[in-house]
C-alpha cells in the first residue's frame, strides 16, 4: 500500500497532462499543485515516520517527468529552444552521471538517496520558471545559465556525500 507522501508523489505525473490543454489558468494550477505536493510530501513522511528508499527515489522522478513533460510541451509550442530545455534540466544530467560513477565504482548499494540542497533550491527555480513561461514571459539567456551552476552544485554536493572508503 502506498503512503499518503508517495501518493503525492505519483499525482505530479497526472498533472503534467494538463498541459496538453491550451488553458493557462490549468497549466498554471497543475504546476501550483505540483509544486505544493512537491513541498509536503518530504515533510509529511518525515512528520509520520513514513520515510522510505522508494519515496526518496520516487519524489525526485516524478518531479523530473513532470518539468521534462512540461519543458517538451513548451519546446514543441515553440516557447523553447532546445538549448534551453537542456539548460533547465543540466542538474539531471548530472545526476546521471553520478548515478554512473556509483554504477561502476560499486557504491550504488552504499548510497542513500536524500534531497539536496542545491537539487531543492533547481527544483523550485524550475517550477517558477514554468509558470513564467506559461505566462509568456521569454526569460534572458543567463536563467538557462543559472541552471548548469545549480547543476554543477548539486554534483559537487553529492560528491561530498560519498562513502569516506573512496572518493570522487
Amino acid at each position: 500500500m502506498l503512503s499518503l507522501p508517495n501518493t503525492l508523489s505519483l499525482l505530479r505525473a497526472p498533472l503534467a497532462f494538463f498541459f496538453l490543454s491550451n488553458s493557462v489558468s490549468l497549466r498554471i494550477l497543475a504546476i501550483i499543485l505540483a509544486m505544493t505536493s512537491d513541498s509536503i510530501d518530504g515533510y509529511l513522511a518525515r512528520k509520520n515516520g513514513t520515510n522510505s528508499q522508494f519515496g526518496a527515489i520516487l519524489d525526485p522522478i516524478m518531479d523530473k517527468f513532470f518539468v521534462l513533460f512540461v519543458l517538451m510541451v513548451l519546446m514543441f509550442e515553440g516557447r523553447l529552444e532546445g538549448w534551453q530545455v537542456c539548460a533547465t534540466i543540466s542538474r539531471d544530467f548530472s545526476l546521471l552521471l553520478f548515478a554512473v560513477y556509483l554504477g561502476i565504482s560499486g557504491h550504488w548499494n552504499v548510497f542513500q538517496c536524500k534531497a539536496l540542497r542545491w537539487g531543492k533550491i533547481s527544483t523550485a527555480l524550475q517550477f517558477l520558471v514554468l509558470i513564467g513561461l506559461t505566462l509568456g514571459i521569454i526569460f534572458p539567456f543567463y536563467v538557462y545559465f543559472i541552471f548548469i551552476l545549480f547543476g554543477t552544485l548539486a554534483f559537487i554536493e553529492l560528491c561530498q556525500v560519498l562513502p569516506t572508503t573512496k572518493k570522487l
